[in-house]
């Protein structure tokens, strides 16, 4: 007993790949011994193998089992005494696999391999849960990428991963994979009551993101928020795509929503992909030559065409000709957007 307790012992301290592979021995050597001992009742070797996994696992169906002493005595001495008590040495090995991963992956300590991904930096648990909430109901699965200080996941769920760390390091944001997102929308800093110093901590990140830009000859498209518009001027040399203005954007919906009653349902299903017409970008078709016909068409099809990305004045240019690589947007149901795609 004291032998077994020792042997035991090392062997729970091995690693998963050594306890798999003297597993695998184990197997071949049950099954060609047995096989080799009785042929009789192991005529061929897939018989013995299957003999020996099904007792190995403990689940014995009992349609193979050895009859003669030198099979019994093997039995006893090598697959009930090491063998299952190895195969449970495994699956706990594999049980703790599991569960380091997992715990691994709350902690954000797992590298993201994905592409056409969205990351998302910094922000307060109930804006990552909106975002997260319209990106995931937008269309097909998408998976986000949460990168921040925390020592936890704020946001567990299949299609969001988590990576802790400080997103101004150059290191953290290629262990989100950056060069292959999609986009990558960068908060400010809420915590910090001093918009000059949260935008200063977001101009940051959106500069370290710019740096691998260049660095690595890639393309990413970056959306930041911003507390103070005269800040926006800072980011513009940062190559920042996109600039969300959060206190200024509330301010403003609330005057239009005071001016024109019922504005806001407007802006609100505009912003929002749950139901009804939601905001859709498309590309030019060969046959529009000018916003007129791109209007005209878009219309007979139930949609309203509303932007060419740069302005909400195409109405008034609707006789220009339309850049072939322009991003037009649209407003529609999903069924017609699908639609005007297909």
């Amino acid at each position: 007993m004291y032998i077994l307790h020792k042997i035991f012992s090392k062997l729970t301290k091995i690693r998963l790949i050594d306890a798999a592979l003297l597993a695998a021995a184990m197997i071949f050597i049950s099954s060609v011994t047995m096989k080799l001992v009785e042929p009789e009742t192991f005529p061929r070797y897939i018989d013995a193998l299957w003999w020996t996994m099904t007792t190995l696992v403990t689940v014995g169906y009992g349609d193979y089992y050895p009859t003669s002493d030198l099979g019994r005595v093997f039995t006893m001495l090598l697959v009930y005494t090491f063998g299952i008590g190895g195969m449970g040495i495994i699956i706990g090995k594999l049980f703790e696999g599991f569960s380091t991963y997992r715990k691994w992956k709350e902690e954000g300590k797992l590298q993201y391999s994905g592409k056409d991904h969205y990351i998302l930096i910094g922000g307060t648990k109930e804006k990552l849960a909106n975002v997260i909430e319209e990106i995931t109901s937008s269309g097909p699965k998408k998976e986000i990428v949460i990168i921040d200080h925390l020592e936890r996941a704020p946001i567990e769920g299949d299609q969001v991963h988590f990576i802790s760390g400080n997103p101004a390091e150059e290191e953290v944001l290629l262990k989100a994979n950056i060069l292959e997102a999609k986009s990558v929308a960068i908060f400010s800093d809420d915590r910090n009551d001093q918009a000059e110093y949260a935008d200063g901590k977001t101009l940051l990140t959106a500069s370290r993101v710019e740096h691998i830009s260049k660095k690595y000859d890639r393309n990413i498209y970056t959306i930041v928020e911003v507390k103070k518009d005269k800040h926006i001027a800072l980011f513009e040399h940062a190559n920042v795509d996109e600039f969300i203005l959060s206190n200024d954007s509330v301010s403003r919906l609330m005057a239009q929503a005071s001016l024109h009653h019922g504005s806001s349902k407007l802006f609100n299903q505009m912003l929002s992909n749950k139901d009804g017409e939601n905001l859709y970008a498309i590309s030019v078709k060969p046959q529009w030559k000018t916003y007129r016909d791109a209007a005209m068409e878009l219309f007979d099809m139930g949609a309203v065409l509303l932007s060419d990305g740069n302005s909400l004045d195409i109405a008034r240019r609707h006789q220009e000709s339309i850049p072939c690589d322009a991003q037009l947007f649209i407003l529609c149901d999903e069924e017609t957007y699908w639609r005007v795609v297909g």
